[in-house]
């Protein structure tokens, strides 16, 4: 295998596995959100907007995704405060596992969000408007194109990691007193 060929497929898996690193510090200790432990884990996707041409996605099949990469990342708190997670799928555009086009360095998918956080002592939402979140997930189609299965793990994953890093952001929430 000549050296152009060789640097193609190993970019290409570089693309395809870089989904991946969403999740790859689930096996580390999570970073400090104090008294965290996550309740529950609502996940609605009632009428989204879908780009053209998306592969279409199922309520129940966002709700096993995100709510699977949810778990996943926030199941390893173990505080001593209950709080909630409420989400809704708003859009999304999921590449067709058949629009590789030659040349094209990669494919797209993304999904839009809206997140609540709950604190169950206080019995009320914290943030009051929802946080919006942006996935972008880039898939070469230069290799193995991912399933759908795949491109809602990625997407999920990253969403997760999003949510992670705006409740950091917001420090306030889980330090006492508790208002």
């Amino acid at each position: 295998m000549n050296r152009a060929v060789q640097l193609v497929l190993a970019l290409a898996a570089m693309a395809v596995l870089s989904a991946c690193d969403y999740a790859a510090d689930l096996d580390k200790p999570p970073v400090d959100l104090g008294p965290f432990k996550l309740g529950h884990n609502l996940v609605v996707a009632r009428d989204p907007t879908v780009g053209p041409g998306s592969i279409k996605v199922t309520e129940a099949e966002w709700q096993e995704a995100i709510e699977g990469a949810v778990d996943a990342r926030f199941g390893r708190y173990d505080g001593d405060r209950l709080y909630h997670l409420g989400m809704s799928v708003d859009g999304y555009f999921l590449t067709s596992l058949d629009a590789g086009v030659p040349g094209v360095p990669s494919l797209k998918s993304v999904l839009l969000m809206t997140v609540t956080l709950w604190d169950d002592a206080l019995g009320r939402k914290l943030n009051e408007e929802a946080h919006e979140i942006s996935v972008i997930s880039a898939f070469s189609s230069a290799g193995p194109f991912p399933t759908k299965d795949r491109i809602l793990e990625a997407l999920s994953a990253q969403a997760a990691k999003q949510i992670e890093a705006w409740l950091r952001k917001n420090p306030e929430w889980f330090e006492p007193p508790f208002e």
